[in-house]
């Protein structure tokens, strides 16, 4: 099966990688961004942190926190340096991480050209797709830089920020095309209370993450209404259908879709008081209207624009996804919540 890479020896390729002093550079100021310079910095991973919050970039050289996202994770002025300027932080690094919005990479990476990319590990922690041109994060990487599939590398699930900066066991895996960039990427994460899973399917992984956070959203509409665990296991159950429907038929693979990087990153975005999509779906629920669900969360749900890039894909396939279709009509054709989950419940079973 070519789902998962062979068990490979990570604190071999540790010892390799502190010889070799491994050079990130991490792109996005936000909870996840954070989380993963607490996790590298643990490491010894040598950092370059790049914000476009050039106020915050002051804050965090002054006093060595991230003053808008997980306040309590201490930044380490040993291994971090912080960037208000794109291509200095891209200067004398091996990796580079994306860990931005998915509505927002194309306006980060603007000015950018192949040679700032050139010879380095390009990896996507975004769990996204981009608006308008619904495009996977890697395939506009592939696209817009002219990268190659074994330069590009994609961070996953299931696994919250917040349990992170808590120290609490934790799972990432790691999607590559080549064998040795997942090992490569893998070493400088895993640790004491983070675990790696190396995998091949990098499409699948990448449009799983994207179609969970319309999950986690429709999950959150259906307990601002009222609708108890019963009906939202139902809800999750059927959901895990709709995405191996849609990722199978968009992007065939051998996969197994119980692995935790699907069902597990599911469940976790489902279910936790953590996740933004479900905190958001609540609102909906609630009576918020999108606008204003927005401007009190001030954090990004990706199942927002997620929806309407997987629904305007879905005509092409015609594939059954009835928990999409009836997302998309509360968010953006302004169908009452009350109706779409009351019509939801017959359809699901």
């Amino acid at each position: 099966m070519n789902r998962v890479f062979k068990k490979v020896d990570i604190s071999k390729l540790k010892k390799k990688r502190s010889a070799d002093a491994p050079r990130v550079a991490l792109i996005g100021g936000g909870s996840w961004a954070t989380a993963l310079i607490k996790i590298l910095s643990e490491n010894k991973v040598n950092i370059h942190w790049w914000l476009r919050d050039k106020e915050a970039v002051r804050y965090i050289k002054k006093n060595r926190f991230n003053p808008n996202y997980l306040t309590n994770v201490p930044i380490n002025k040993h291994r971090v340096r912080v960037f208000s300027q794109l291509k200095n932080a891209l200067k004398d690094v091996n990796y580079v991480i994306l860990v931005i919005p998915a509505a927002f990479v194309e306006n980060a990476l603007e000015g950018l050209n192949q040679e700032d990319l050139a010879g380095k590990i390009i990896i996507s922690a975004v769990k996204g797709i981009i608006p308008e041109k619904n495009l996977l994060v890697t395939e506009l990487l592939e696209q817009k830089f002219l990268l190659k599939p074994e330069s590009l590398a994609i961070l996953s699930g299931p696994c919250h920020a917040e349990e992170v900066a808590l120290s609490k066991q934790s799972y990432l895996t790691v999607g590559a095309f080549e064998a040795k960039v997942a090992e490569k990427v893998a070493a400088l994460l895993e640790g004491s209370y983070i675990k790696t899973i190396l995998s091949t399917d990098v499409y699948g992984i990448e449009y799983c993450a994207v179609m969970k956070n319309i999950i986690a959203l429709a999950c959150g509409i259906a307990r601002g209404l009222n609708y108890g665990d019963n009906f939202q296991a139902v809800l999750v159950s059927s959901a895990m259908q709709e995405i191996r429907r849609f990722v199978q038929k968009i992007y065939p693979h051998e996969r197994d879709f119980f692995d935790s990087v699907y069902l597990g990153d599911l469940l976790v975005t489902a279910y936790s008081q953590f996740s933004r999509n479900r905190t958001f779906g609540n609102m909906i629920g609630r009576g918020y209207t999108v606008q204003s669900a927005q401007v009190e969360m001030n954090m990004i749900a990706e199942g927002y624009y997620a929806v309407k890039c997987i629904y305007d894909i879905n005509k092409n396939y015609q594939i059954s996804m009835p928990i999409t279709k009836a997302t998309y009509k509360i968010l953006y054709e302004k169908v009452s919540p009350a109706l779409e989950l009351s019509l939801l419940k017959d359809l699901i079973a």
